[in-house]
């Protein structure tokens, strides 16, 4: 819009500027056209007055010579009024001049005008683009308060929907009845040492084998018999039974040993640690199978007395999960389980220093 009304205006005072050149240049060329045909007329005049000079002259000499002729009234006559269209020419000219110089003072004058309406415009202008500016700047803030103050009511409206939604759904959950949830546990009596007859499991990713604890542990009587007998520590390997090895250390030492009230100097035979490794970490059966056919289990706890007999499960870390399924279902057949967690890469360690399995 303020370009608009600024192009009117230029287009407006530069209209003006043209019409105002226009008559300059007009009146211009009027006192060029009179002085030159005032300047044409007053040779002509002059001319002709000294040609008449010229011809007195020559009829005075001749007087002199001869007795004059007289003067006819017809030239008499054209003389007068010669000299009046002189005069009128005269005065035409003299007219042309002071409306030359009339004109000229007029045009001085208008040239002023225009110049002080130049500068009253430039000042208008630098006026008028300090308003368009403030306007665009006042406009500029009016809508960023209308866009801030759109952005509020719409967040206004959107916390009122869900304060009705909170509310509403409040009133439904006071008029419903609470449900009740089933929390599954299994219970937990206080945990007992077991001195009973003991059943080991190895339980990893999520797979559960037998570790055959007993028939190794006699491999490693008979294979420290065989051993020659001599002080400080023997190592050595048993088995593979059901895919189970156990290594072993034997500790010999001299120490006093009482017999029948009498004390003597003996060699005493004691069984350090035995490790107990599966030849492949695969071995076993995914726990959801042999809880799924019950076949292993079966076989492994049949003829065991469940008041007797206490389950030990070495399980490690990914398989805690597994673990509860299967404690579960001895419980239901009513075995005690001990768990025994193992880090990973750690073996089943058995010690005389070591602890007993405490069982649930």
């Amino acid at each position: 819009m303020s370009g608009r009304r600024r192009t009117t205006v230029e287009l407006g005072h530069d209209a003006f500027l043209d019409i105002v050149a226009n008559l300059v240049g007009i009146l211009i060329i009027l006192v060029v056209v009179l002085g030159t045909q005032t300047q044409r007329i007053t040779e002509m005049l002059r001319d002709s007055v000294e040609s008449e000079l010229q011809i007195v002259e020559n009829d005075g000499s001749a007087e002199k010579l001869a007795e004059p002729a007289p003067e006819s009234p017809a030239e008499a006559v054209a003389s007068r009024a010669q000299l009046d269209k002189l005069g009128e020419m005269a005065m035409r000219a003299a007219s042309a001049q002071r409306d030359s110089m009339r004109i000229e003072a007029n045009l001085r004058r208008y040239n002023d005008q225009i110049s002080q309406l130049s500068e009253a415009r430039g000042r208008l202008l630098d006026l008028l683009s300090i308003a368009e500016a403030a306007w665009e700047d006042k406009k500029s803030e009016l809508d960023q308060t209308k866009v801030l103050a759109a952005k509020n009511q719409r967040e206004i409206r959107e916390i009122e929907s869900e304060i009705a939604e909170l509310a509403g759904t409040k009133e439904r959950l006071e008029n419903e009845e609470a449900p009740l949830v089933a929390v599954e546990h299994l219970p937990t009596p206080m945990a007992k040492t077991v001195f009973g007859d003991e059943i080991d499991f190895r339980l990893k990713a999520g797979k559960l084998s037998l570790v055959p604890v007993e028939p190794l542990m006699k491999q490693i009587k008979e294979d420290a018999r065989r051993m020659t007998q001599r002080l400080g520590k023997d190592a050595s390997t048993v088995g593979p039974i059901r895919d189970y090895i156990a290594n072993y250390v034997v500790e010999r030492e001299v120490g006093r040993v009482t017999q029948n009230g009498r004390t003597a100097m003996a060699m005493a035979t004691r069984l350090g640690a035995v490790a107990f490794e599966p030849l492949n970490e695969s071995v076993g059966q995914p726990v959801a199978q042999v809880l799924r056919d019950r076949s292993f289990l079966d076989i492994e706890l049949a003829g065991r007395d469940p008041h007797s007999t206490t389950i030990t499960v070495w399980v490690y870390p990914d398989s805690f999960g597994e673990l509860r399924q299967l404690k579960e279902h001895l419980y239901q057949r009513g075995f005690a389980t001990a768990a025994r967690p193992l880090l990973d890469g750690q073996a089943i360690i058995f010690s005389s220093r070591g602890t007993r399995s405490k069982a649930q």
